[in-house]
């Protein structure tokens, strides 16, 4: 079983746009750490009330339902966890795990399988899935520390390097997405955009943030489509709520 948590430590605010998913999932990852799964667990399944379409939730709830003894509700969560991203290597690993144990072979050969062609086809690294998640981690985490330094570039440059390693992680090319529309370079940052909304259509985060390149380059009537859209998805979502407010203001609506 792969038992880390860490990838959770990329989502923060990007989800929903709101802090207190952060301190859940930071509250859910220390008890984890201290093998308080019941606690890890209540943590992980109130975040995921706020933030149900984030993949690497769903992934944690299985992990501490497998650590309780609970392998049928494990296996629900990591279906949901790969419903929602496909390429979802760990997702797809600790559901072969599970079923193996289940005894359900036939199912967990399928796991395995799915899981393989998704390293295959999501990294293009040289290394193995496990050690790439972790530099690219690594390499989210210190673009994170120069975002706090004012350095956006160089930031930029650590996301870039995350998203080379594992581009499959959309919550860190959202940040570089974010970042990228900071610095001005809006043609980059639509690319990221669109491939993540291609994975998810429903990652509202991103979708805001595509939104908000449109809004940079002018054309306002498509950055309006897509914040509508983000409230189709989740109607009291406050950064779109906020935007749409804003160019209502600006256009006398």
């Amino acid at each position: 079983m792969t038992w880390s948590v860490s990838r959770i430590a990329t989502a923060g605010v990007d989800i929903m746009g709101t802090s207190s998913v952060d301190q859940l999932i930071a509250r859910g990852r220390e008890h984890f750490a201290r093998q308080e799964y019941v606690q890890a667990l209540q943590a992980f399944e109130e975040a995921v009330r706020v933030a149900p379409r984030f993949a690497d939730l769903h992934n944690a709830i299985g992990l501490c339902r497998s650590l309780l003894g609970q392998p049928e509700a494990a296996v629900e969560a990591f279906r949901q966890a790969v419903a929602l991203n496909p390429g979802y290597v760990e997702a797809y690993l600790n559901l072969g795990l599970t079923l193996n144990d289940l005894g359900r072979l036939e199912e967990a050969r399928e796991a395995f399988a799915r899981a393989a062609e998704a390293d295959r086809a999501r990294t293009p690294s040289p290394f193995p899935f496990l050690l790439a998640a972790e530099m690219a981690n690594r390499h989210a985490e210190l673009g994170e520390l120069y975002v706090q330094g004012g350095d956006l570039q160089e930031a930029a440059a650590q996301y870039r390097k995350a998203v080379a390693l594992c581009p499959q992680f959309i919550d860190i090319r959202n940040k570089l997405a974010r970042l990228l529309i900071d610095l001005g370079e809006l043609d980059e940052a639509e690319t990221h955009l669109r491939e993540i909304l291609g994975i998810n259509p429903a990652f509202v985060a991103a979708r805001v943030n595509l939104g908000l390149a449109f809004y940079r380059r002018g054309d306002r009537e498509a950055a309006r489509r897509e914040w509508q859209r983000c409230l189709e998805l989740q109607p009291e979502h406050p950064q779109a709520r906020s935007f749409l407010n804003l160019l209502d203001r600006e256009t006398g609506a």
